[in-house]
């Protein structure tokens, strides 16, 4: 899957898949479709819609092309050039167009689309009309009329107000007569709603009708087969050269290690560098995985000193960031210089083999769902903030670049850790930032503040998945997608017995996610709060003080910082 740029196809002849192409046209949302077509297990790419009508054709050349999606846009039709390529039309397969993607297709076989008064943003009720081989049998309740109705999600200002020649009507609502188009001669379909988001009750039925029965694309793309693929694919980008991979303990960079060390071995090198601000005993449990488990080569660099140094005095959230992405950077390049092929690098015998030097670099991935949306060359794209990359360091390093999960969404990558035997706990626990304790330290970084923090996190993460909800059976770990404990560096007074505390306070954050888009503070029970409040005061000296923080997002971003 590219997103800056039409790649190189992902898989080798030998292994192809049937496919699904997704032209992206800068919706945030984009990356919600590729996930709901993987769901179906059906493979897909996302590549900007300003690729060639040559590009499109040699795409389809190999007679593995399905489908095409044409996705939704923060722009108007009629006011900028973005369109899909003509030779989409002319391919003979299935188009769905989803909001602008409907509106652009609208415009492009000769209809018309209109900027409106009356907006649709949220939820909306769509009547279907025609038994549409899209939409037949698909509904969440009838009219008493007999009309059936779609629960779905609208995100548009500009609708569709002349269908093309062939056209019908698909579906509707009282504000936008023409919701939903279709050419069922030539499989062309097209909703003016969201499928992809999950607000949309039928949007996964709705997409997997389109790519399982209208397309007729294999289900064939499994996480557990995939090992073999991924595995053979990097045998052969590598061959009997050495890699480097920066490994930082999360999913990503554990799954990629896991992985190429199913491929390759101790051709792999991983560096781990420790910057003092992992959660508790974390450092140890990576190690413990991957060089006490899995048998790989880890070196660890504690750079705890370092980082804590560079830190001292610095306050403002994106600066620590900066400042800790930076020395990451440094430190792993440093140990990568003594470990890479070339002038003063790595040579020798290591166990009776040939040592080298490393000549490629290894990256966990650039998730599609979070890295910039809609990267085409006209540059109109909204983009998404991003922080999943080790920009310029294989330029630096003068090293190629291996990127086995470059095509796979966080889910994906989850399933692959399992099938490849790590932990369900290790892959499924929850995202913590690149940072670590460095972001959940409001203000300044002190070692006292992040010792304190760190077991504090522990005793609510460890009480999360001891506490059961009744309801659903399950931990409230597992119920929240995101869930840590905030430094706050203020002193309250605390009574501890006869006396008196002046100690430091730390907030809880839990958060419950839909999608991508929205999180909601967690519910948890007075009873869960008050365990985690009573064992982190009892428990750690020098906080006295536990609040949970009820913050939305909207308005409130899901990390503290």
């Amino acid at each position: 899957m590219s997103f800056l740029k039409p790649s190189r196809t992902f898989l080798s002849p030998a292994m192809q898949h049937q496919k699904i192409l997704i032209l992206d046209f800068g919706s945030q949302v984009t990356q919600l479709i590729a996930r709901r077509v993987r769901e179906a297990h059906v493979y897909c790419e996302v590549h900007p819609c300003d690729v060639t009508d040559e590009w499109i054709r040699e795409y389809a050349k190999d007679g593995q092309l399905k489908g095409v999606i044409l996705s939704g846009s923060h722009a108007s039709v009629y006011e900028v050039d973005d369109k899909a390529p003509a030779a989409v039309f002319e391919l003979g397969i299935p188009v769905l167009g989803i909001c602008y993607g409907m509106q652009t297709m609208a415009n492009q076989l000769g209809g018309k689309v209109e900027g409106s008064n009356t907006r649709e943003f949220g939820y909306a009720e769509v009547r279907a009309h025609g038994h549409t081989e899209l939409l037949k049998g698909i509904e969440d309740f009838a009219t008493p009329e007999g009309h059936g109705m779609l629960k779905v999600w609208m995100s548009h200002g500009d609708k569709v107000t002349e269908l093309p020649p062939g056209f019908k009507v698909m579906c509707s609502t009282p504000s936008c007569p023409i919701a939903g188009m279709a050419d069922e001669s030539r499989h062309y379909y097209a909703v003016q709603f969201h499928p992809e988001v999950t607000h949309t009750v039928q949007g996964r039925a709705l997409l997997e009708r389109f790519v399982l029965g209208i397309c007729g694309t294999r289900a064939d793309w499994i996480m557990r087969d995939h090992i073999e693929e991924a595995v053979q694919k990097i045998r052969e980008q590598v061959g009997d050269e050495e890699v480097i991979l920066g490994l930082s303990g999360g999913v990503d960079s554990s799954v990629a290690a896991a992985l190429i060390h199913r491929a390759i071995g101790d051709q792999l090198t991983c560096v781990f560098v420790d910057h003092g601000l992992l959660r508790l005993n974390e450092g140890d449990m990576v190690m413990d995985m991957f060089e006490g488990k899995l048998h790989a080569k880890v070196i660890r660099v504690d750079a705890s000193d370092l980082f804590l140094g560079k830190l001292a005095g610095v306050s403002e959230p994106e600066q620590k960031r900066k400042i800790i992405g930076g020395l990451f950077v440094d430190v792993f390049k440093a140990e990568a210089a003594k470990l890479k092929a070339g002038t003063g690098g790595h040579k020798g015998e290591d166990g009776g083999r040939t040592v080298k030097g490393a000549t490629f670099l290894a990256q966990g991935t650039i998730y599609p769902d979070v890295i910039e949306s809609g990267g085409a060359k006209s540059k109109k794209a909204v983009t998404i903030k991003s922080h999943h990359n080790v920009g310029g360091l294989p330029e630096q390093l003068g090293l190629k670049l291996l990127e086995p999960l470059r095509d796979l969404f966080k889910d994906e990558v989850r399933e692959l850790g399992v099938a490849l035997g790590l932990p369900h706990e290790m892959v499924y626990r929850h995202p913590f930032p690149g940072p670590g304790l460095g972001v959940r330290i409001l203000g300044e970084v002190k070692k006292e503040y992040a010792d304190l923090l760190r077991r504090a996190d522990a005793i609510f993460i460890e009480e999360l998945r001891n506490f059961k909800d009744e309801a659903t059976g399950k931990t409230w770990y597992d119920l929240t997608s995101q869930a840590f404990t905030v430094f706050l560096p203020v002193k309250s007074v605390g009574v501890m017995g006869d006396g008196r505390t002046y100690d430091y306070v730390v907030a809880l954050r839990a958060v419950q996610t839909s999608d991508f888009m929205t999180a909601d503070w967690a519910e948890l029970p007075y009873a869960l709060l008050k365990k985690v409040s009573g064992r982190i005061i009892n428990e750690v000296r020098g906080i006295n003080r536990v609040t949970y923080d009820v913050s939305s997002k909207p308005p409130a971003t899901i990390e503290w910082e």
